[in-house]
Order: structure tokens, then sequence, then C-alpha cells
């Protein structure tokens, strides 16, 4: 019964993951083949079955030049006037000035590639207990980091908090490893985990052991009682 368990659970963490992947690729896929816009780039002699990958190409190659474009404009002078125009227009804005900052925010910390950013870290939160957090690279005036710890096993949730830096301690691993530990709430394997299966059985044997020598300690003493009073010489 353990045996086809396991096959099955391990069949679920490889394809689950590939299906999820191909469904957010698929929608991804048919969104961006029903922009109305691409429709206008089709040539007449295309074949129908052919009209979605080509609407899907067009999309991709339009969307890169216009990010090189903006990207080009950026670098020059007129280009961070315009930034610093439009960051403080939408910023007189109450409820989308938080959705802008926040998902420029988030672009800026994907694309950064600081080694804060790629640097997590053991933080005891309570006596004898630490929880995995992740460096943002920003400190508050006073000195403390600023870390982001996520909730396992959805990370899309967390907690921005601020500690000393002693508190704060490496843990020697990639961000890749860190994220999947939390993302598999502890199960994955990792090379800064081991099994405690050989620990419980150990220590099950020192405790056994143990016993066996408690119990043959007394059984030593009970029979070495038991002639001394069967022994004529040490009777009264």
């Amino acid at each position: 019964m353990s045996t086809w368990k396991r096959d099955f659970g391990s069949g679920l963490i490889v394809l689950v993951p590939l299906i999820v992947l191909l469904l957010v690729i698929g929608w991804i896929y048919r969104h961006i083949a029903s922009i109305p816009l691409i429709s206008t780039l089709e040539p007449e002699w295309l074949l129908e079955p052919i009209l979605p990958l080509y609407r899907v190409v067009i999309a991709l190659v339009v969307f890169t030049t216009l990010v090189l474009a903006v990207g080009y404009f950026m670098r020059t002078t007129l280009g961070r006037i315009v930034e610093t125009r439009i960051d403080e227009s939408i910023n007189h804005i109450p409820a989308l000035r938080v959705v802008y900052n926040a998902s420029k925010l988030a672009v800026e910390t994907a694309l950064s590639g600081t080694e804060d950013l790629q640097n997590p870290v053991h933080l005891e939160t309570w006596k004898g207990i630490r929880m995995t957090a992740f460096k943002t690279g920003k400190k508050t005036r006073d000195g403390k980091l600023v870390l982001f710890m996520p909730t396992a096993p959805n990370i899309t949730s967390g907690y921005v908090i601020e500690v000393e830096p002693e508190r704060v301690t490496d843990t020697g691993e990639s961000v890749e490893e860190a994220m999947t530990r939390i993302l598999s709430a502890g199960f994955a394997e990792s090379a800064h985990q081991v099994s405690v299966d050989g620990d419980l059985i150990d220590g099950m044997g020192e405790g056994s052991a143990d016993a066996k020598a408690a119990g043959n300690a007394d059984m030593t003493d009970a029979e070495a009682a038991d002639a001394d009073r069967t022994d004529p010489d040490t009777a009264p």
C-alpha cells in the first residue's frame, strides 16, 4: 500500500507543475492571439490554422520593439523628464498610485539582479525558532535591515520586517533552494536538511540499549540479593 502511494505522489510532483505551466502558457497564448489590433496586420493569403500562431509572433515582436524603443528613450534627458512627469501625475491619483508604484517596484526588484536580493537568511523570530526570509537590499534610517518573510507554501503573501543586522544569519544557500523549501512546505530535498528517520532509529536503538543495560543491572542486583539469601556463608 505504501509503495503505490509513494509512486502516486512522485507522479503528482512531476505532472502537476507541468500541467499548471501548460495551462498558464495556453491562457497567455489565447489572450495574445485575441488582441484586436493584431488582426489588422494579418495578410489575406495566410491560412486559417496558422492565424493564432501568427498573431502571437506579431504581438511578441511588436511588444519587444516597443520595450526597446521606450528603454532607449528613457536613456535620454527628455525620457527621464517624461518619466518623472508620469510618476508625479499618477501619484496624485489615490487609487491608481498604489497599483502603479507596487508594480513598478516589483519589476525593478525582479530585474535589478543585485546580490542582496538573492540572499536568503535565517531569522530567530521566537527563542529557539528560526524562519527563512530574504534581504530586500534596503535599510532603515536607524540601521535595521528590511527583510521579506514569505509564508509557506503561498509565497505571494508574507511580512515586511525590520530587524537588527546581528539577528540575521545567512543560510549559505541559493534563492532557488530556499524558495523550493518554502513552496514545498519543508518537504523538498535540501542540502541544508537531513531526514529525521535515521536519528529516530538511532535514538530508539540507543534508548533500547540503555534500557537493556539498566534491566541487566537490575536483574544482576536481584540475582545478587537472591544469592546472598541462599548462600549459607552469608546467611545470619
